[in-house]
């Protein structure tokens, strides 16, 4: 068994849990120590994206809305695009459907002010947790907000590397889409028509979809942050750096993701509960139902800090392994240089 990046390579289960479980615990902790810091940048940068992303939700879920006809529009053109890929009809092909035609609308609604306030809460939060890990224990208790200057510095790099990982996810999807295509054209060639295996063939593919999505988007999210704590790499830069740092540690990568995306998808069903379908049965939006709206909006734009702080703690848990690593190996080297 080989340790490389804190992992046993031979088993990622328990290790990768264990290690995801540490950068969880610290990324809470530091989000308690700096709340006044935090709090902030939730209330004026990340709560306003979360608006943007609750109230396209809605206005896509709402049938007579032009913005209902539009949805409507993006799926009807994915579903002739699977038609004309040869894809078969099932339950997988629709609940994708559904899936990448509200994921597109809502990337498209809220591209805006993702590029701005977005972008500007990364780049506060990671000014926040930038200093050396060496330093925290000094640095407890008295977290401050960089200053803006800064944040205006690492901004356009940050830019450049969203637009850039968006580029990134579209080629995952066209990827993903790619070969799904090749395995229903090979089984269609093979003789494997059935139901069930067009179910299995459905259900492996999904499987596959989802593992390649999921780690597109922590590498994206992680090139951010590289943008916003190293200097001079921005762009496919940071792309290229994220991938290197995430190498043997994509399975911790997907269980830090998986808590903070499951409390955002909580508060986008809570506001779909109590305040999208409220304002259907009243036919208007009343005062409580409006406060409510906002409460749920300010939990969401919580946990899309918590999120970045995470990613932070990440990144510094990579770099920490990458500096074990290079004191592991210098003893050697040193040794061969002597012989």
């Amino acid at each position: 068994m080989v340790r490389r990046g804190g992992l046993l390579t031979g088993g990622y289960g328990g290790a990768s849990s264990w290690k995801a479980g540490r950068v969880m615990r610290a990324a809470v902790a530091a989000f308690f120590n700096g709340y006044h810091c935090f709090s902030p940048v939730a209330a004026m940068l990340a709560l306003p994206f979360s608006a943007a992303v609750l109230a396209s939700q809605a206005a896509a879920s709402s049938s007579s809305s032009s913005s209902g006809a539009v949805l409507r529009g993006v799926s009807s053109r994915l579903r002739g695009m699977f038609h004309a890929a040869g894809f078969p009809p099932s339950p997988f092909f629709a609940l994708l459907n559904g899936k990448l035609s509200q994921t597109v609308f809502t990337y498209a609604a809220t591209l805006p002010v993702a590029l701005t306030v977005l972008l500007l809460a990364k780049a506060c939060v990671a000014g926040v947790l930038r200093a050396d890990p060496a330093h925290d224990r000094r640095r407890r208790g008295r977290m401050s907000l960089p200053p803006c200057g800064a944040v205006a510095r690492a901004y356009p790099a940050l830019v450049a590397t969203h637009l850039v990982g968006s580029f990134a996810m579209l080629s995952a999807n066209a990827a993903a889409f790619s070969l799904l295509f090749l395995a229903f054209g090979a089984a269609d060639l093979l003789g494997f028509t059935s139901r069930a295996s067009t179910l299995a063939l459905s259900a492996a593919g999904a499987i596959a979809y989802s593992v390649a999505v999921g780690v597109a988007t922590v590498v994206c999210n992680l090139a951010v942050v590289v943008a916003a704590m190293e200097e001079r790499c921005a762009g496919h830069a940071a792309v290229l750096r994220a991938c290197v740092l995430i190498r043997g540690r994509v399975p911790t990568a997907l269980a830090l993701a998986l808590p903070t995306n499951l409390g955002m998808a909580a508060a986008e069903a809570l506001f779909q509960l109590r305040v999208v379908s409220q304002r259907r049965k009243a036919g208007r939006l009343a005062p409580g139902v409006a406060g409510e709206a906002f409460s749920i909006a300010y939990i969401h734009a919580l946990c899309v800090v918590l999120e970045i702080i995470v990613s932070c703690m990440f990144y510094r848990s990579c770099r920490r392994s990458e500096a074990d690593e290079l004191r592991e190996l210098e003893p050697e080297e040193k040794g061969d240089l002597q012989a």
